[in-house]
């Protein structure tokens, strides 16, 4: 695998893991990542991934991959709630929906979560460490598009 394709993969990793809303704000995740780039390499990336800006209601804008939206959409709506306590957040779906859920979590490699645990309609996310599971669950809950219930 060559740089050009690790820090491919690495910007794809930050679009899904977070709401990224310039290209300046994308860059400092990489650094943060450990990756270099210039603004005409990003562009260049964003370009290759497919990477498109997406309105949002309150006037900003954020980078979404192609396919992302779709999955999401699917997704949220099979989710009913996102709750936290002291130890984890909840999210309660469809029967069913949970584990393509928690595979999403999974494979979006949000860097606060430590792990997921699915069941039917239930999956259980286990924050890091330095993170408090309420802010993990409003977190999560504008990853996927949904309310947070606190």
């Amino acid at each position: 695998m060559t740089a050009a394709d690790r820090r491919r993969q690495a910007v794809a990793r930050i679009i899904r893991s977070r709401r990224i809303g310039t290209q300046e704000e994308l860059l400092g995740a990489l650094v943060a990542a450990g990756q270099r780039a210039t603004q005409a390499t990003l562009s260049r990336d964003l370009a290759r991934l497919g990477a498109r800006r997406v309105s949002r209601p309150d006037g900003g804008a954020f980078y979404e991959l192609p396919g992302a939206g779709d999955a999401l959409a699917a997704l949220r709506a099979q989710i009913s709630a996102v709750l936290a306590n002291a130890s984890l957040v909840v999210i309660r779906t469809s029967p069913g929906s949970a584990n393509a859920i928690a595979r999403a979590i999974d494979l979006a490699e949000v860097p606060e979560v430590l792990g997921t645990i699915a069941g039917d309609d239930t999956v259980f996310v286990a924050p890091t460490e330095k993170l408090r599971p309420k802010r993990l669950a409003v977190r999560l809950a504008g990853l996927l598009g949904v309310p947070v219930v606190l």
